[in-house]
C-alpha cells in the first residue's frame, strides 16, 4: 500500500467532522467519522498527455496514489471527460478492491470498459440521495462546458450529524448553480479555470458568495499548463468581494480536517 493510502486507512476523523485530502485537478479523498471512505473524480494517471495538438496535457501534479492502491468504498465522478473519469484510474481501484462507482448517464461506459461489472455502478443524477455508511450523498446541478458530455453533475457529501461538502465538478456559469445553497454546505470545492468553459475565478468567487460556504477550495486549477489558473485571482476575486476568509488552498495530499463543535463550524486543518 501507498505511504497516503495507508495514512487515509490509518486516520482517525473526530465526531463531527470531515477529513479531506486534495489530489490535484478536481481529484478529493474523502472520510467520514465512521470510516467511510470515498473518491471524488481522482485522476491518477498522465493519459490525457497528447491528446489535443498543440496544447500541453501532460500531468503537472505528481501522483498521490497509485491508481492500482486506490481502495475506497465508493468511487464518485462528476461526468465522463477523462481527467474526471479516467479509465486507466478506475480499473486501478477497481483491481485494488474498490467494488462501487458512482455517476451520471456518459460514466457508465467508461466503468463497464474498464471492467467495472454493472451490479458495481450507480447511475447518479441531480436530486438524487443515497446513503453509504455515515455519509449522504446528493446530486447536484452542473453545466456541460461543451457537447463532448451532456450530463455533468455536483455532489453534496453530508456526514452524519457534520460538515457537508459541495464538490462543483466542472460547470459552466448558469444561474441554477446557486441551487445549491439549499444544502448549506460548510465547505466548497469550485472550479475556476474559466478558459474551456468552467466558470473563472471571478465567476467561481461571485458564486461563493452566492450559497456561502464557511470554506471556499479553488480546483480544476493545476494539472495541465494550458487549463490552468493561478489559484491567487480566486483569492483575489473573493477579497473584492469582500469574503477573502474564506478561501484556503488546500496542500497536496495532506488532510484537511473540518469539525462542527456546539452546533458552530469551526474549522481544523491537520497536517
Amino acid at each position: 500500500m501507498s505511504e497516503l493510502a495507508e495514512q487515509i486507512a490509518a486516520f482517525e476523523v473526530p465526531g463531527r467532522g470531515i477529513a479531506i485530502w486534495f489530489l490535484g485537478q478536481n481529484g478529493w479523498i474523502v472520510k467520514s467519522p465512521g470510516g467511510t471512505v470515498l473518491a471524488v473524480d481522482p485522476y491518477l494517471s498522465d493519459a490525457i498527455k497528447g491528446r489535443r495538438p498543440n496544447l500541453d496535457t501532460a500531468r503537472q501534479v505528481p501522483i498521490a496514489i497509485p491508481a492500482e492502491r486506490l481502495e475506497v468504498d465508493l468511487f464518485l465522478c462528476t461526468h465522463s471527460h477523462a481527467d474526471h473519469a479516467c479509465p486507466e484510474t478506475i480499473a486501478g481501484a477497481r483491481n485494488a478492491g474498490t467494488h462501487r462507482f458512482a455517476g451520471p448517464p456518459e460514466t457508465q461506459p467508461i466503468f463497464a470498459r474498464a471492467g467495472v461489472p454493472e451490479s458495481e455502478c450507480l447511475l447518479t443524477y441531480p436530486k438524487q440521495v443515497f446513503a453509504l455508511g455515515d455519509v449522504t450523498i446528493t446530486g447536484t446541478f452542473a453545466l456541460p462546458t461543451d457537447a463532448t458530455d451532456l450530463n455533468h453533475m455536483g455532489f453534496v457529501i453530508a456526514v452524519e450529524d457534520g460538515p457537508r461538502f459541495y464538490v462543483t465538478g466542472d460547470s459552466a456559469p448558469s444561474p441554477l448553480l446557486r441551487s445549491a445553497k439549499a444544502h448549506a454546505p460548510h465547505l466548497v470545492a469550485v472550479c475556476i479555470n474559466g478558459g474551456y468553459g468552467n466558470l473563472s475565478h471571478w465567476e467561481a468567487a461571485e458564486f461563493v458568495r452566492d450559497i456561502d460556504p464557511e470554506i471556499a477550495f479553488p480546483s480544476h486549477f493545476d494539472m495541465f499548463a494550458d487549463n490552468s489558473c493561478p489559484p491567487h485571482l480566486f483569492r483575489a476575486s473573493l477579497t473584492i468581494l469582500g469574503i477573502g476568509e474564506k478561501y484556503c488552498l488546500p496542500d497536496y495530499s495532506t488532510p484537511f480536517v473540518y469539525t462542527l463543535a456546539n452546533n458552530r463550524p469551526e474549522e481544523d486543518a491537520e497536517s
